[in-house]
């Protein structure tokens, strides 16, 4: 027998498994993954199945990844499961330190300080990061100074002001060391017409001589140079990136920069045909740095990322008049705050609280991640206030001793195309410890790992193909999910068009497994469900409901379309064509004020309603209609007494008039005078009759009954 004819066969004749097919298909089987690896990519929730015998007759390997849930129910246990997860390692967690000792090399503040992520897809792993400010860490502080554009009175300033910092900061800590620098512009020769040059000169490296800090200072004299400060951004640059000769400690890098004017960065100069800043050291052995005739600015962020990277916070000193100016750089050096020059530079109070609002802002940074992989920050700050996005990176207000939390959140939303490991890092700026972290990417399945194949299985039809996780990777010349197709027999491209309806359409429409050239239609979990065509185009089930019921129980669905059952009509069955709930009293269809509907009356009049529209409360008549069946039905008199079996309608007394309903009819009986009533039908389609007879207590009247009803006396 044709090995096709056999599969397709046992396709019709072997149910599949309870859930195997959704009506909304999961995103893991959805996917249509051919392997195990790729599988487990989609989504953290995906699971494959490596059970020999887990797939049904004409089931695509790809029925083999599904979430983990739906893979139990159709009998494939957790231990035939791969479903690898993500992992958090802790591999340095040193504890913080509360205060700094004399001498000490291991000041911890940040923790921890390296960490190992297994990512999977879609699996977010999460730790806290956890930053305190320990208590008298050292601090090195480096005045860098403009001499251009000022005045004596500036410098002397200044001078003071370098003095008065100094003593301030031993209240913050007892470590501290300061050092000195200048930034001038040189004038040109007299009678000769240049530029003038700019020069960095690094005077005293940081140390903790305080004398030799005030000799420095008082040293200085201004620069008149024409072009002030021009080149001052250099001067930063450099006190930035020469760490060896600046004396940078492993401590608080504190760079104050005292200027009279803006500082120009690359793109606002006008120096062309020179080469771009390469944000190197550049200080000759006299410390000193005067390459400005042959390179441009550094652009703003060039120095920051060098100030980044050499863990300096900058804190500018400027006049008033240049403040939101300075303000403005905040945006690319985030590390970075304004003090304001003020006529009294011996008072370094304003600096100090600039410098205590920088340093008491707590802000993260990370490396460039790899292609796929995202970070979530969440800060949670002082006074109960939290923050995520773009805010959850930082925190301000953060005083010596206090302990700030981050929850980090990385994820892994695909694997990387080659490496399955990365290295990333977490930078608290103006911190010496980045935080290291490597990222493991569970990407493969461990079946598919070379020891766990097999040659030669009889599951890949005549030994055609290799069993890797449950299904069959087949050798050269043979195709299919069992390697079931030859390839000389028929080409697998040529196969796959034929069992499409056209070249925009879904192999099978979705709904079939192309085997051989041929569409296989998959089984419902629904055995009344069917799926069937040429391309597994039609169905049995997806046709329009009405009250819950395919069809409205009136039909059977055809290909998408409801075949109503004679009587019935509607896109769901959901009318009926029987009338006889649309025949009134009086045996008109809707009492003639209306039209027949799906076996129910929609009235037309617009007066009536009611269920077959013989409900008019305000129509001309109704009253007179009523009038012999109710004087017959209540006295057993009038010119119906004879015939009052006709009236289809049986009628109530009340006590009082006020418990009738709208309109009330009035009429005049000969023995009993004055009598009222009420007329009106009901949702079910009954009368109600309600008398009232003024003179007469109801229980002194007794009523008329059709025939076969007893006589009923109604009393108070």
């Amino acid at each position: 027998m044709d090995l096709k004819l056999i599969i397709n066969t046992m396709l019709i004749c072997f149910p599949m498994w309870q859930g195997l097919v959704h009506s909304d298909p999961s995103e893991c089987l959805g996917a249509k993954a051919s392997s195990c690896g790729e599988c487990i990519r989609i989504g953290k929730d995906c699971g494959w199945c490596t059970k020999d015998d887990f797939l049904q007759p004409g089931e695509l390997t790809s029925a083999r990844c599904d979430d983990i849930e739906a893979l139990k129910s159709r009998g494939c246990t957790m231990e035939n499961i791969e479903n690898p997860k993500g992992s958090l390692r802790l591999d340095i967690n040193k504890l913080l330190t509360a205060r700094v000792m004399i001498e000490s090399e291991d000041i911890i503040q940040i923790a921890p300080q390296k960490l190992t992520l297994n990512l999977r897809s879609g699996e977010p792993q999460t730790f806290s990061l956890y930053i305190k400010r320990a208590e008298d860490h050292p601090i090195d502080l480096y005045f860098l100074v403009d001499l251009s554009f000022s005045s004596e009175n500036d410098l002397e300033n200044m001078k003071m002001l370098g003095i008065a910092l100094k003593k301030e900061m031993r209240k913050i800590t007892c470590d501290i060391r300061i050092g000195f620098g200048t930034t001038e512009e040189t004038p040109c020769p007299a009678g000769n017409k240049c530029t003038g040059q700019s020069r960095f000169r690094n005077v005293l490296p940081l140390t903790n001589d305080m004398a030799e800090f005030n000799r420095s200072v008082r040293k200085q004299a201004i620069s008149a140079g024409l072009n002030s400060s021009s080149r001052a951004v250099d001067g930063v640059m450099q006190a930035a990136v020469c760490g060896d000769i600046i004396g940078w400690r492993h401590a608080t890098r504190l760079l104050v920069f005292y200027s009279n004017t803006e500082l120009h960065f690359a793109g606002n100069n006008t120096r062309g045909g020179r080469l771009p800043s390469d944000g190197n050291c550049q200080l000759d052995t006299q410390g000193v740095y005067a390459s400005g005739h042959h390179q441009r600015y550094p652009s703003i962020t060039q120095l920051a990322r060098k100030l980044n990277d050499n863990k300096i916070q900058l804190l500018f000193v400027v006049k008033e008049e240049f403040k939101d100016a300075y303000k403005a750089l905040q945006v690319y050096i985030p590390k970075s705050e304004v003090g304001l020059q003020t006529s009294n530079s011996r008072n370094a109070t304003g600096l100090i609280d600039a410098y205590q609002a920088l340093a008491s802002k707590v802000i993260l940074d990370n490396s460039k991640l790899p292609k796929g992989v995202s970070m979530h920050y969440t800060a949670y700050c002082k006074n109960n206030i939290n923050q995520t996005g773009e805010h959850g990176k930082k925190c301000s207000g953060i005083q010596v001793g206090e302990e700030v939390r981050f929850t980090i959140s990385i994820t892994a939303k695909t694997c990387p195309d080659n490496e399955r490991t990365a290295a990333i890092e977490i930078k608290p700026l103006g911190f010496h410890t980045n935080v290291e972290i490597t990222l493991k990417f569970a990407c493969d399945c461990d079946c598919e790992k070379h020891r766990n194949r097999m040659a030669n299985s009889s599951l890949c039809i005549h030994g055609n193909g290799l069993l890797v996780c449950g299904a069959c990777r087949c050798s050269e010349g043979y195709f299919g999910e069992f390697c079931e197709c030859r390839a000389d027999e028929i080409n697998i491209e040529d196969a796959d068009a034929s069992c499409r309806h056209d070249n925009t359409s879904l192999i099978c429409s979705g709904k079939g497994d192309c085997v051989c050239g041929e569409c296989a239609c998959r089984q419902r979990e629904n055995p009344d469900e069917r799926i069937s065509g040429k391309y597994c185009e039609c169905d049995n089930f997806s046709c329009y409901r009405s009250d819950g019921l395919l069809c409205g129980g009136n039909g059977a669905c055809d290909c998408g379309v409801c075949r109503c059952s004679p009587g019935f009509t509607g896109n769901a069955c959901e009318c009926s064509l029987d009338v006889s709930s649309c025949v009134s009293a009086n045996g008109m269809l809707c009492n003639g004020q209306g039209v027949c509907e799906c076996g129910k009356c929609r009235c037309t009049g617009p007066m009536f309603s009611g269920l077959t529209c013989e409900q008019c409360p305000t129509c001309e008549g109704v009253c007179s209609i009523q009038r012999f069946c109710v004087q017959c039905k209540t006295f057993n008199s009038g010119p119906k007494k004879d015939t009052c079996d006709q009236c289809k309608f049986e009628v109530s007394l009340v006590e009082r008039k006020v418990l009738m309903s709208q309109p009330i009819c009035a009429f005049w009986d000969s023995d009993n005078g004055l009598f009222y009533f009420s007329y009106f039908v009901n949702d079910q389609n009954i009368p109600m009759v309600n008398v009232f007879i003024p003179y007469i207590k109801a229980d002194s009247v007794v009523l008329q009954q059709s025939p076969g009803v007893p006589r009923v006396s109604i009393r108070s």
